[in-house]
């Protein structure tokens, strides 16, 4: 079983509790599909922030002085096997608002899938190679379409 912390530090969020229940629901989803229960008691923690501090780290860890929607950090950085800590997602509450309004999406349907993006880093998924990218956003759709989620990928 994963557990799920989240944290609410800044930006426009919905309650705390709201936020855990969307991670979970995301984080389990995900799990369920690509079987990564292989680790007992794994742990993944969410930072539910704004874009100022993601602009900050996504220009200290990426070299981009820029907000961003997501950012992933696996504990198992550079290639190892998951541990038991799989790592953090860092949200920005600004960017996620203003990419679902352009694509026609809730707020709710975009997290969850932003949630779902982040956890398939966390365990060794990338999208840098074009057939890396085809699995995991095919991945992506199983998991949105399991949660009742139009297809995060289709144009809107």
């Amino acid at each position: 079983m994963i557990t799920v912390d989240c944290a609410v530090e800044a930006g426009k969020w919905a309650d705390a509790k709201a936020c855990q229940v969307i991670a979970e629901k995301a984080v389990f989803a995900a799990d369920k599909a690509v079987e990564s229960s292989l680790i007992d008691d794994a742990e993944v923690s969410l930072l539910f922030t704004n874009d100022s501090h993601v602009k900050a780290l996504n220009a200290q860890w990426r070299d981009q002085d820029k907000p961003t929607n997501v950012l992933s950090f696996a504990a198992s950085e550079g290639g190892g096997p998951p541990t038991q800590m799989l790592g953090d997602i860092v949200l920005a509450q600004e960017t996620i608002a203003r990419e679902a309004g352009e694509q026609g999406k809730t707020f709710d349907d975009h997290l969850t899938h932003l949630i779902t993006h982040g956890f398939l880093h966390l365990i060794g998924f990338d999208h840098i190679e074009d057939d890396e990218a085809e699995t995991m956003e095919q991945l992506e759709r199983e998991i949105c379409a399991s949660l009742g989620i139009a297809d995060p990928y289709a144009e809107h």
